[in-house]
């Protein structure tokens, strides 16, 4: 039986927060959560450092599945959103990024793709 929409956007922010906790546990700093730029959203800003982690978070029933829903339009998205960020940095476009998806199954485990998008 398929999730309603309000049950996807629920999973998705709780998807989001796991994926927030496993990136602090780590050390990471938090800078924001759903990023809004003029061409889309970036589900997660982290620091590590001086380095500046865009993170996509995909959940579905597999981290395969979850993957495979990241398409070449969103990644564009994603560039274009994270360069609208980078001009309020002041190192703009010269600022130390990466961009990692992470992978979140059903089960709630976590599988982060680091430099999975590249420029």
């Amino acid at each position: 039986m398929s999730q309603s929409p309000l049950a996807r956007y629920h999973a998705g922010l709780e998807a989001e927060r796991s994926v927030a906790r496993a990136y602090l546990r780590q050390g990471y700093t938090f800078v924001t959560h759903r990023f809004r730029g003029s061409s889309g959203e970036i589900d997660l800003i982290m620091q590590d450092g001086a380095q500046i982690i865009f993170i996509e978070v995909k959940k579905s029933k597999s981290h395969a599945k979850a993957a495979n829903a990241l398409s070449a339009r969103q990644i564009d998205r994603i560039m274009i959103t994270a360069a609208e960020f980078l001009d309020g940095d002041e190192r703009g476009l010269d600022s130390d990024c990466r961009f990692d998806v992470a992978l979140v199954d059903e089960a709630g485990h976590i599988d982060v793709i680091e430099n999975a998008l590249s420029v």
